[in-house]
């Protein structure tokens, strides 16, 4: 038998899973690859103990979560949650198809999805500094962004043009969780500039064409650092939109870098202005 029921009332509760071809672990696995799905059902899957605090810490709200016995137990759950949450004991087999590494501590929470639209953002901050990120399409890359963002403790991040969207799994780990820990919102690069113009932000895109070295200018009012990707740059839209277009200059033989450490030098110099405070 693959599944064991608590019967409660009228609700029968999943129990327990032991078997890899139980349909509700196909519908976990197509959350976990299909970017349509988890749009389709508001719902995304985490894994691992720091992660899900983090999502706990940020307000996430959680459908169900399984676990491995052995790993972790019932009471380890419960204590986690700090909440009586909807949770699946599942066998080591549904564990290991179902989980993205084996170092996540034997939990995988069934997450409700955030609504990442710009009209959400709240800054705490008359002057915040904000990370733009256009058309980066690889996850890890992604992941790097938002870790970098936490490690500057930036007021937000905006992702234009995304070509995968934020709950990717790839993107949760290469973040370490930081998916959770920044103020996100996505948007077109027309949507993003509008919005920053509306605000009275300075946009400074990262760009060799026409532009200054990043360290000659004032990051001390509001500002949004633009980033693109390493082939093709940053969009027409950007480019003519930005205050200042910026550059960091190359001392070697290539004319560029890793989109994540270009970001990292500018947000930390924006911060070595603002004397590391907020």
């Amino acid at each position: 038998m693959f599944l064991q029921y608590l019967q409660i009332g009228i609700f029968a509760i999943m129990k327990e899973i032991t078997s890899t071809q139980n349909p509700y672990v196909k519908d976990l696995l197509k959350l976990q690859e299909k970017s349509r799905e988890r749009k389709k059902k508001g719902l995304f899957i985490i894994e691992g103990k720091r992660e899900i605090s983090l999502a706990i810490a940020a307000n996430y709200k959680f459908d169900t979560v399984l676990y491995l016995e052995g790993l972790i137990s019932e009471q380890e759950v419960l204590h986690l949650f700090n909440d009586n949450i909807n949770r699946i004991q599942i066998s080591k087999e549904v564990y290991q198809k179902l989980a993205y590494r084996d170092s996540t501590e034997g939990i995988i929470a069934v997450t409700k999805s955030k609504n990442f639209s710009l009209e959400n953002i709240i800054f705490k901050n008359e002057n915040p500094l904000i990370l733009v990120v256009e058309g980066v399409e690889k996850p890890g890359n992604i992941g790097a962004l938002l870790r970098t963002a936490d490690a500057a403790n930036i007021d937000a991040v905006f992702i234009a043009n995304p070509k995968s969207d934020v709950y990717n799994a790839n993107i949760i780990r290469s973040s370490v969780g930081c998916v959770f820990t920044n103020q996100i919102a996505v948007g077109t690069s027309e949507e993003i500039i509008t919005f920053l113009q509306d605000n009275n932000i300075k946009i400074y895109a990262t760009t060799l064409q026409n532009s200054n070295e990043y360290y000659k200018e004032n990051y001390t009012e509001a500002s949004a650092i633009v980033v693109g990707t390493e082939a093709n740059g940053l969009t027409e839209a950007f480019r003519e939109k930005a205050t200042q277009n910026i550059n960091i200059p190359m001392q070697g033989k290539i004319d560029s870098m890793n989109v994540s450490v270009a970001a990292a030098i500018v947000l930390f110099e924006a911060k070595r202005q603002r004397k590391f405070k907020l």
